[in-house]
């Protein structure tokens, strides 16, 4: 609760501060307008005369540069007395203090307006800066607002609203429509519709009811349910979420950290450069007003901004992006390992499967009905616990009458045998049929066979399998449009299994009955068959996947049902377990890169070329103004590409 309204004063300050500086820079840019017009249109001249119009001008355009460039100056001044002198705050302080300084030498032409016009201009970029941030924090913002504020605990026969980190595991609280589940549980009682909207991207709503699990952070929509927790609030999926985006700005990319260290090095430089080009000129020439115009001019176009500002502002727009689709990055540096992967290792189970058993085929014999089959083996299994047990009375898809059904006895590793209407079945695997004296076919499907037999006659067999995720054979596709040179399949299961399900997928190559070491072993071979700056991207979603996760260049974890040592070790969480986001993920990340790239180009391209036309005299105050704030402008602007997923 006290995470969530901390977050929300934040951002009620941050929205009131942008908009008290964008009506400060409205009043500074009218006044400005106002005296450039009378400058211009000669009012100035014929009032104060031509050398009073000067320095009227000079106070007047002081008004426009004080209003709008005050806070400038104070950082400048504050940074300078620390001992962090060289900003883009320095710059335009010396520049523009340096523009009205010209007024003291009175052959050369005033530059008041430029000067006051760089400081406008450089504060209007700052706003559309601010704009910018708040428009890519949006969609993460949103994140910080899935925390819950209150619990509903039953306690001595009534319900007390409590702070989430005041439940503790295995109480059991009540969540009614329209509120946030506050903590992971198990639903006890009641049926209803779940918006997972703001975990997982997923627009339609789930639905839960006794015996499911839910996960903090969704939206109770229509039933009253009453839920068991499982996890305290400090280990729930809400606060793993919060934590995970709250950590990601700390991470930084190469491009990112090269950024900073570029401008620690280059603003001193071109300071230095600024003021040897003014020294010196005017030393060799002694045309001292117009050699320190030229320094001036050097030293607007040199902020680097535009490098500071949008190389940054793209990878937390690529972050916030991916967050929109349900998939949180935990840093801007995976975010660039994740545009560079050219192999992408698979874990099987729970990864392009499923993880639970169905029945996916049923053979009946000559003269038997498939309904038939599948009603004698779920009652035969109806006092059975076991997954396969389960995925037969799924199949069957009608509540089974026990009352049917009489000495019913599991033969361990083999099957089960009852009575189910007076008649012996036994439902299990070729060995139980063996011992049985039942002749059982082979079966050339992939799986578990449990074949079913009554008084000694045999009736047919269905085929027990882990089923393929929906997206599974689209996600393989997907990855090799996007540029991934190979999809890799890890499994501990069989070989016949792993085969098949390679075969079913496109898989381009697999590797099966691997135990946990073996995995972290076949990834570190696959490892040192990469080159250059290719990656290797580990899928997972199960604890001893864990080890291969870590040591991935990429760690990508299932993380609505994964374990939460996978999600611990990841690098990348896909909240709605589903794979085929990896492919998104990955063209959103090369996305953000490029975007990055590009403005990387374009600014230092721009500030180039007019730095050298600074140096010749050929660039004037305006066109500096370009070379900085135009081209922040522009670079911000295709940041916020980054964005658009």
């Amino acid at each position: 609760m006290a995470v969530a309204q901390t977050n929300k004063k934040k951002k009620r300050r941050r929205k009131e501060s942008l908009e008290h500086k964008a009506r400060r820079i409205g009043v500074a840019l009218a006044v400005f307008f106002a005296v450039l017009a009378a400058d211009e249109l000669g009012l100035l001249a014929s009032l104060f005369g031509t050398t009073g119009a000067v320095y009227a001008s000079f106070v007047l355009f002081l008004v426009p540069y004080a209003i709008a460039g005050h806070d400038v100056l104070q950082k400048a001044w504050g940074n300078i007395r620390h001992g962090k002198v060289f900003d883009e705050n320095f710059l335009m302080a010396v520049a523009t203090i340096g523009a009205f300084a010209m007024v003291l030498f009175p052959q050369t032409e005033p530059h008041m307006a430029e000067g006051a016009a760089v400081m406008l201009f450089y504060q209007v970029g700052e706003i559309f800066q601010a704009y910018a941030v708040g428009k890519s924090r949006k969609s993460i913002a949103a994140m910080m607002d899935i925390a819950p504020d209150f619990a509903n605990v039953e306690r001595d026969g009534g319900l007390a609203q409590v702070g989430p980190d005041e439940v503790a595991v295995g109480d059991v609280i009540v969540v009614k429509p329209g509120e946030r589940v506050p903590i992971d549980g198990v639903i006890l009682e009641g049926t209803t519709q779940l918006d997972t909207a703001a975990l997982t991207g997923e627009s339609v709503p789930r639905h839960a009811e006794a015996g499911d699990e839910v996960i903090s952070g969704c939206i109770n929509m229509t039933g009253v349910l009453r839920v068991r927790t499982t996890k305290p609030f400090g280990e729930s999926t809400v606060s793993r979420i919060l934590e995970l985006v709250e950590n990601a700005s700390e991470k930084k990319a190469r491009t990112e950290n090269f950024i900073t260290r570029f401008a620690r090095v280059y603003t001193p430089a071109v300071t230095g450069a600024a003021a040897l080009l003014a020294v010196g000129g005017g030393l060799l020439t002694g045309a001292w007003a117009d050699w320190i115009l030229r320094g001036l001019t050097f030293l607007v176009v040199s902020c680097p901004c535009a490098l500071v500002i949008s190389v940054p502002l793209s990878f937390f727009g690529g972050i916030g992006g991916a967050s929109q689709i349900g998939v949180l990055v935990k840093g801007s540096n995976y975010l660039e390992a994740l545009s560079e992967v050219d192999t992408v290792v698979f874990d099987k189970t729970g990864t392009l499967t499923n993880g639970t058993f169905d029945v996916v085929a049923v053979h009946p014999a000559d003269g038997v009905r498939e309904d038939e089959l599948l009603e004698l083996a779920a009652h035969a299994e109806s006092f059975s616990d076991h997954p396969i047990a389960a995925s037969v009375r799924r199949a069957y898809g009608t509540q089974v009458d026990q009352a049917r059904v009489g000495d019913a006895a599991e033969e361990s590793g083999h099957g089960v045998c009852a009575r189910v209407d007076g008649r012996e079945v036994l439902v299990g695997n070729a060995k139980l049929m063996a011992a049985h004296s039942v002749d059982a076919p082979a079966c050339d499907v992939v799986g578990t066979i449990l074949h079913v037999a009554t008084d000694g006659r045999y009736l047919g067999h269905m085929v027990i399998a882990d089923t393929v995720k929906d997206d599974a054979a689209q996600t393989i596709g997907d990855l090799h449009a996007a540029g991934v040179r190979r999809c890799v399949m890890l499994t501990g299961d069989r070989e016949e299994v792993a085969a098949a399900v390679a075969a079913q997928l496109g898989l381009d190559e697999y590797h099966a009955q691997l135990l946990p070491a073996d995995k972290v072993e076949r990834v570190e071979t696959l490892l040192a068959d990469e080159e250059g700056h290719h990656k290797l991207a580990f899928v997972g979603d199960g604890i001893n996947d864990a080890p291969v996760l870590t040591r991935a260049d990429v760690g990508i974890a299932m993380g609505a049902m994964g374990s939460d040592a996978a999600i611990e070790a990841a690098d990348v969480v896909l909240m709605d377990d589903k794979p085929s986001n990896i492919a998104r993920a990955m063209r959103l990340a090369r996305k953000t890169m490029g975007i990055v790239w590009q403005n990387i180009v374009f600014a230092l391209a721009v500030k180039l070329v007019i730095l050298v036309l600074a140096a010749l005299g050929v660039a004037s105050m305006w066109l500096a103004v370009f070379g900085d704030v135009g081209v922040a402008i522009i670079a911000i602007l295709n940041a916020m590409r980054a964005m658009k997923v």
